[in-house]
């Protein structure tokens, strides 16, 4: 533990690489940041609709599919009994944290690196259980929501192509997620796009 501690990693420090994970965690983080609390004011404003005699309804409701509405007020919206967004909250304000300290050349821990490690993952993970949520059982696309989708996806295939080419370089899986890493992005995109399009069509636009 005290290795993991005491042992900064400065394998990247000063790179053009390092320079733009740090734009990357720091405008990136501070996107998903912002929409994550807008989330909070939406389902705030929506309960107090409710409370009100109201229909529950949000600014960015745009048509039957795409909109808040359909979302924020789900059992998947509080995945673990509270808001979804107070975790992207908590979570994008450590990816800003970490960016600045990125872009500042601070040699960061490794146990930092790994910690941001296994947060992406679980960010990750969540998100795409969320997108067939959204997708495939709710049948509704929210606007802020999907800006968080776009967020994570590049945070977490550069976070983990850059621990990859510190911690394990001459790994096969390695080379090829170092050397692709803006393509495996582009198609993780695509497929989205793809399973979003293939699912509401012309929908989107009604």
């Amino acid at each position: 533990m005290t290795d993991l501690i005491d042992d900064v990693d400065t394998t990247d420090e000063n790179t053009l690489a390092s320079r733009g994970l740090g734009l990357l965690l720091t405008i990136g983080g501070a996107i998903g940041l912002f929409s994550a609390a807008r989330l909070i004011i939406e389902k705030v404003n929506y309960l107090q609709d409710l409370a009100d005699g109201k229909p529950g309804s949000t600014s960015c409701d745009i048509n039957p599919i795409v909109g808040c509405g359909k979302v924020i007020n789900t059992d998947q919206a509080s995945a673990f009994g509270f808001p979804n967004p107070i975790i992207g909250v908590a979570g994008f304000a450590i990816v800003v944290v970490i960016g600045v300290l990125v872009l500042a050349r601070v040699a960061l821990p490794k146990f930092v690196w790994l910690g941001l490690q296994l947060g992406v993952i679980f960010g990750i993970a969540f998100v795409t259980w969320l997108q067939y949520q959204s997708i495939y059982e709710i049948h509704g696309l929210c606007p802020y929501c999907m800006v968080v989708w776009t967020i994570t996806i590049p945070i977490f295939v550069w976070v983990t192509a850059r621990n990859l080419r510190a911690y394990a370089p001459h790994n096969p899986v390695s080379r090829i997620v170092t050397e692709w890493t803006l393509l495996i992005n582009i198609l993780w995109y695509v497929a989205v796009i793809s399973a979003i399009w293939f699912k509401f069509g012309s929908d989107l636009w009604a």
